[in-house]
């Protein structure tokens, strides 16, 4: 299975833009043969820890203009993974929807949210690509190992980690390789392929993002690694089917 990555250039309140970009890169994607394609957190309306503008942006999966979007953006063979702040019933999710052939085929909901005013997703679906089954977590949860665990039991072989490294100057220093460092430890904890995709540039506030997009093999073994600073877009292929795997129930502790 060819899998791919993107790290893209920030966008805020900018909808219709994003579905451009997301339409171009499909469509490059499906001509390069990539079966499943990663964009990053929040990705189609812009990420925000501000209650009020998460709550502005958020679109419901049965909104007629989020339908319209996605039939245009994902409307060839490559299955795509987008962020996007999802408005339900109940309230506001920090989101990531899977989109193939115009439609949604699901939703996950990050199970810990740092973003105020969102709720904590309560599901953990698995999807099937060829010979492989992928799940997601977003951002932070790989923080805590039973996220990715419960993925990893109900047969997942690749985790895919939609991501929104944007902060203040000093912190996304700090975390940078850190956030690296965590798509190690989750891939040999689980025994699964681990893919991120982040975000880069800065938001009106002067945080930054360098871009922490990376593809990382089952021992911890980073075998693609985007350009800080840059957009760029990583390719790779798995094996055609997904290999037998076991992983470590006992441990603790997954740091980003």
């Amino acid at each position: 299975m060819r899998i791919a990555a993107f790290q893209r250039l920030a966008l805020f309140d900018a909808v219709e833009q994003a579905a451009e970009v997301l339409a171009r890169d499909l469509a490059w994607a499906e001509a390069q043969g990539i079966d499943l394609a990663l964009f990053p957190e929040c990705y189609l309306q812009g990420h925000s820890y501000d209650k009020a503008i998460a709550r502005r942006r958020a679109m419901s999966l049965d909104d007629p203009h989020l339908s319209a979007l996605v039939a245009r953006f994902a409307a060839r063979k490559t299955t795509a993974i987008v962020g996007l702040f999802e408005r339900r019933s109940d309230g506001i999710y920090n989101s990531a929807l899977v989109a193939k052939s115009g439609r949604i085929s699901g939703v996950y909901a990050k199970a810990h949210p740092l973003e105020k005013g969102c709720m904590p997703g309560q599901d953990f679906p698995v999807w099937d690509e060829g010979h492989w089954r992928f799940g997601i977590n977003i951002c932070a949860d790989l923080r805590y190992p039973y996220t990715a665990r419960r993925l990893a039991r109900k047969g997942a072989g690749l985790i895919c980690n939609p991501v929104n490294l944007m902060l203040r100057p000093h912190k996304a220093e700090r975390w940078h390789k850190p956030g690296i460092s965590g798509l190690q430890t989750c891939a040999r904890h689980t025994g699964c392929w681990v893919m991120a995709s982040d975000v880069v540039g800065s938001n009106d506030d002067g945080w930054v993002s360098y871009g922490s997009s990376a593809i990382v093999d089952p021992n911890g073994v980073v075998v693609a690694k985007a350009k800080p600073y840059c957009e760029d877009v990583l390719v790779f292929d798995l094996p055609d089917r997904q290999p037998e795997r076991s992983f470590d129930q006992k441990a603790a502790v997954i740091a980003t």
